[in-house]
């Protein structure tokens, strides 16, 4: 992947660069594939992760309708793109990566979804970053959901788990009183509802 000198994507220019928004692939796999690659190898296990969940989000895709399938993709290839240095801003990445994403002028759903995937809503409250979460709708929807079976279902470095491992993993990962620890305890039914529906979804 060919980078420029900020480490983005060549011909990912923002907004503000330009006289009008640039036209946006962003919602499509290839071109969601393309950002990622151009800012998330250096985090080792967190790329095998987002390689592994846009996997694990395509396999899953019947659960959606035909017309949201490459979106859900596009937001699996893109959903932890806030942990890369560079886009750093509040420290949290559901919101960072959305801000990114936004600056690009990417579709306003992908940015909603990579705002609010996994139960961000949880960790955003135990930051005190709940006012600039809101600054995203969030969409009860199946893709959403399915987002959210992705990413629940999948590893650390790409290992394929099931949700209640995913989640044990998580709380270990994290110290007990952490904000993500917190987090992810008040999140886990909300998170395993979102994953069960998924599975009733593709199971029809």
């Amino acid at each position: 992947m060919i980078r420029n000198g900020h480490s983005r994507a060549v011909g990912y220019v923002p907004v503000s660069a330009t006289v009008r928004p640039m036209p946006s692939g962003l919602d499509t796999p290839q071109g969601a594939a393309e950002l990622a690659e151009s800012l998330l190898p250096p985090l080792g296990n967190r790329w095998l992760h987002t390689q592994a969940v846009a996997a694990r989000a395509q396999e899953a895709s019947a659960a959606v309708p035909e017309e949201d399938r490459d979106l859900l993709v596009a937001a699996a290839w893109l959903h932890d793109l806030g942990y890369a240095p560079e886009l750093r801003d509040t420290g949290f990445h559901p919101i960072d990566g959305a801000r990114h994403l936004e600056s690009l002028g990417a579709p306003a759903r992908l940015v909603r979804l990579v705002a609010h995937h996994s139960g961000a809503v949880y960790e955003a409250e135990q930051r005190g970053l709940t006012a600039e979460l809101d600054a995203y709708e969030r969409e009860d929807s199946p893709v959403l959901d399915a987002l959210i079976y992705a990413d629940m279902t999948t590893g650390p470095a790409g290992q394929s788990f099931d949700f209640d491992r995913r989640i044990d993993e998580i709380l270990e990962r994290y110290a007990e009183g952490s904000e993500v620890h917190n987090a992810i305890s008040k999140a886990r039914p909300y998170l395993g509802a979102a994953v069960e529906r998924t599975r009733a979804r593709l199971a029809g």
